[in-house]
């Protein structure tokens, strides 16, 4: 592959490359998921998507800890800074609360269902999505974190967030 040109860009351009990239990668996603929901219907299109992030999440996630050189039992800062790495992290308002032997990653603002929202679209399902492929990255990242889902649509508790996951540390 001839990297010249992408040497020749400024950081400046590289980082709005990135974001460039992270919107493509979602707006596939969003894609290949809204033809499987119209062919399949909601509940098949949703089988297909857990079984797509149980592979993706994990392909991700190792990509990114090499990328950190993160080691085997990186802990909770060292899924924080992998979580901040995230396709998502360029397309949605997160936050990350560390206490004690938890870590909460909160999803303030998703691209996902605002999109849906201004096609009219019911809001994807995506909690038990979610269940997959957050504890597949977390685990990844450091085989000791156990995942729960806070609040995911359509299970939502918390009205302040799109979503809400908690992962512990079991040491």
């Amino acid at each position: 592959m001839d990297n010249k040109l992408l040497e020749s860009l400024s950081r400046e351009e590289l980082i709005a490359l990135c974001g460039d990239y992270a919107k493509n990668w979602l707006a596939m996603d969003g894609l290949w998921f809204q033809s499987a929901e119209r062919r399949r219907g909601m509940d098949e299109a949703m089988e297909m998507d857990v079984e797509v992030w149980r592979s993706y999440t994990v392909i991700e996630a190792k990509r990114i800890k090499a990328l950190l050189k993160l080691p085997d039992h990186a802990g909770l800062e060292g899924l924080a800074k992998a979580l901040n790495m995230r396709m998502y992290s360029w397309l949605n308002r997160d936050e990350v609360i560390i206490e004690g032997n938890t870590l909460t990653y909160r999803v303030n603002t998703c691209r996902v269902q605002a999109a849906r929202s201004r096609k009219n679209m019911e809001w994807h399902p995506c909690r038990s999505v979610g269940l997959v492929e957050y504890d597949g990255f977390a685990k990844t990242i450091d085989s000791r974190f156990s995942t729960e889902c806070v609040s995911c649509y359509p299970q939502i508790t918390d009205q302040t967030c799109a979503c809400c996951w908690r992962f512990t540390l079991e040491e």
